[in-house]
């Protein structure tokens, strides 16, 4: 006798063996060390970021928790390797505001490593402004200064970038449409490699995050003109806001997140949630995240999912109107 059975108790079948699987590797998880990839270059804000939280991960996972540094690319080399790891919560992805933005870009190669597609949001790190910089031979030492000589001399300054979308090349982009000046862009591979060219006076002026050029400012080597906040931040207090210093309108923060590879069962996301949402709530790591200028983030991966589409949302609307080829 053949025995016949329901397309639905297939179905049913599959879904409590994969409900089953996933609730076993989240029990067994992690088993092995962890890697977190980072598009960035080791020392730059946010590989420091994760490097100071490092020991509480290791505690929390029961398991080593080691960073992979792989720049370049506009963060989308680091990407596309975490895209192509298996999706079992070994391989994380450090991503930042440059990822969310390669989603505007119309380039084809870019797609691959979309976010809330190609790699599961799970929760933001931290978020900081960045501070307008000038190396001490330019002749301006406020933000008016510098927008007045820019005025007078027409594609005579060169400001640094983190490459073609970056979040410092759209902030540049703005100042300049903000404020009708033209200043030559100077792009760079991976964020926070243009501070040497900075420091030594090849490039004029950057837009960096406020933990890598504080003490740079302090002791005169840097000249800060204007920070991309609402407020004044409490490590550069003496710095003014753009809107304080003459520019309203203008605001931005870097920010970085933790993602998966999409198809990672829900019990895996979760811990890594966990874990890292508990590694930020120490007294510890919010006393260092005040210290360094830094907002940390808790968000759940739904809410930071949707906090990533009002960002690609907002800087579409700037490539838009700054007619900036998103390439």
């Amino acid at each position: 006798m053949k025995l016949t059975t329901h397309p639905w108790l297939d179905w049913s079948l599959m879904a409590l063996l994969t409900i089953g699987s996933w609730t076993a590797q989240a029990q067994n998880y992690p088993s092995k060390p962890i890697r977190i990839v980072e598009p960035a270059g080791p020392g730059s804000a946010v590989d420091t970021a994760v490097r100071d939280i490092l020991p509480a991960l290791n505690e929390g996972f029961g398991q080593q928790v080691f960073i992979d540094n792989k720049p370049g690319g506009n963060s989308t080399i680091g990407a596309r390797e975490v895209v192509r790891s298996p999706a079992d919560g070994y391989t994380i992805f450090h991503g930042n505001i440059n990822n969310a933005l390669n989603d505007l870009s119309t380039n084809v190669n870019n797609n691959c490593c979309r976010l809330g597609e190609a790699l599961t949001p799970v929760m933001r790190i931290f978020s900081t402004p960045l501070v307008l910089v000038v190396n001490p031979s330019v002749k301006a030492r406020t933000l008016k200064e510098f927008l007045a000589l820019a005025k007078s001399e027409p594609d005579s300054l060169t400001y640094a970038s983190g490459g073609p979308g970056s979040i410092t090349q759209l902030l540049g982009e703005l100042v300049k449409a903000k404020a009708g000046i033209t200043i030559q862009e100077v792009p760079y591979k991976a964020i926070g490699a243009e501070l040497p060219d900075v420091m030594a006076g090849h490039v004029n002026a950057a837009y960096l995050a406020p933990v890598v050029v504080a003490q740079l400012i302090k002791s005169g080597k840097l000249i800060a003109l204007g920070i991309s906040s609402p407020k004044r931040l409490g490590l550069l207090s003496d710095v003014p806001t753009f809107a304080e210093a003459g520019l309203p309108n203008v605001e931005a923060a870097g920010w970085n997140g933790i993602f998966l590879p999409m198809g990672t069962p829900a019990p895996v996301v979760s811990r890594v949630f966990k874990e890292f949402n508990k590694a930020l709530s120490s007294a510890a790591a919010k006393a260092h995240g005040a210290e360094m200028g830094y907002e940390y983030g808790s968000e759940s991966p739904e809410e930071f999912s949707l906090f990533i589409k009002s960002e690609i949302s907002k800087w579409g609307q700037v490539v838009k109107d700054a007619k900036i080829k998103m390439e």
